[in-house]
């Protein structure tokens, strides 16, 4: 009844919902912490929250299917044309249709081994196999590797993407984006490569050198397609936004398999609102560099390995504690973290809070070492 490839595909672990816990553990709202999904701790901008207000009116329409005002809105930030980009539900929808359009007859992606788990899953999906680096992070010298081997087989299967996740989710380091250039000239151009830039924000503000002009990169080179969202520093994860940035073939072939209204009239006016308002942006993005300092010193302090940051999250582990064990006791206390369990790590990670939340949090972490020892 059901395809194959479904055998294939490990059901995608979503962070735990703030509801769930207080169900389970009858836990009041006001107590549960929510750091597993990488949101942003300040909300949505106040200016969104208004003009969702007054436009709620119009949530009976279709949305403009062109998604003329947005795409404008994007084009001028980034200094692409409107042609150039694409939209879609949350970034991951993008990354489907990228995985749709490919040519899948004896198709290979290449990944990290450790990286955003729907890049497998929306390629398994398609039917097309998957090559994963040995490192858990971006190794681009294994990269080139794979590809290269790939390229030497008798039994010949072309790479048709690679993905690069830019800061890389759920680890947290981040190319230089020198060598990821330095990398693509050494790929056919017939091969896409996927940029993921969900984290871009934060990475661009900590160092110049991890920042990835969409702009400049599609002129470059026309086999890239560079991918951002709304979902993380613009506080709108429950909105559903994300673009794609590449040039005008490859946005006309992902539109042949985007269904029409794939973005809601609000999501799209929450959107647009939210590019506007800097200076929120401006504010988190600052909040969450000076709390990461206070998670490495927390780190240190408590002799836990962490791994340098340039998203709005950070990975600790340590030989002492099992992650499994840690997450679920945390989370009987109102803490919702992410295990890297699933991931085959011993690991957790933690969004970035507001300080009174990482307090909190350090509190609970001690507490529990404290404990264990």
């Amino acid at each position: 009844m059901f395809r194959k490839a479904l055998e294939q595909v490990v059901t995608y672990e979503a962070g735990k919902p703030i509801e769930l816990v207080m169900r389970e553990y009858g836990i009041k709202q006001e107590d549960v912490i929510k750091l597993g999904s990488n949101e942003n701790p300040y909300g949505s901008s106040p200016k969104v929250i208004q003009s969702l207000q007054e436009s709620a009116h119009k949530a009976y329409l279709y949305p403009d299917d062109s998604m003329y005002e947005l795409k404008n809105a994007l084009a001028s930030r980034f200094n692409v044309r409107s042609e150039e980009i694409i939209i879609g539900a949350g970034s991951d929808q993008i990354l489907e249709f990228c995985m749709q359009a490919l040519e899948h007859k004896n198709a290979r992606v290449i990944m990290a081994k450790t990286t955003f788990a729907m890049y497998e899953v929306y390629a398994r999906l398609a039917g097309v196999e998957i090559c994963k680096t040995p490192s858990d992070g971006h190794n681009l010298d294994e990269f080139l590797s794979l590809y290269n081997a790939n390229r030497g087989e008798k039994d010949y299967k072309r790479v048709s993407a690679v993905f690069l996740c830019v800061p890389n989710n759920p680890l947290g380091e981040c190319l230089d984006t020198q060598d990821v250039e330095e990398f693509i000239k050494k790929l056919d151009r017939d091969t896409l490569v996927i940029i993921d830039g969900a984290y871009q924000e934060y990475a661009a503000f900590k160092d110049k050198k991890k920042a990835f002009n969409p702009a400049d990169l599609i002129k470059k080179f026309e086999n890239v397609i560079y991918l951002g969202t709304f979902s993380k520093v613009y506080g709108l994860g429950g909105m559903r936004v994300g673009y794609g940035i590449a040039s005008k073939g490859i946005i006309a072939m992902l539109y042949k398999v985007r269904p029409p209204f794939n973005v809601s009239t609000l999501s799209l006016q929450a959107a647009l609102v939210s590019l506007e308002d800097s200076a929120f942006i401006e504010q988190c993005i600052q909040s969450n560099a000076s709390e990461m300092l206070r998670y490495e010193a927390m780190a240190r302090d408590n002799a836990l390995a962490f791994i340098p940051s340039y998203a709005n999250f950070i990975t600790l582990s340590s030989p002492r504690i099992e992650s499994t064990h840690l997450a679920q006791w945390l989370l009987a206390r109102g803490l919702i973290v992410r295990n890297l369990a699933s991931y085959g790590l011993n690991a957790l990670r933690i969004t970035i809070g507001t300080p009174s939340q990482n307090t909190r949090v350090f509190e609970l972490i001690q507490t529990y070492l404290g404990l264990s020892n």
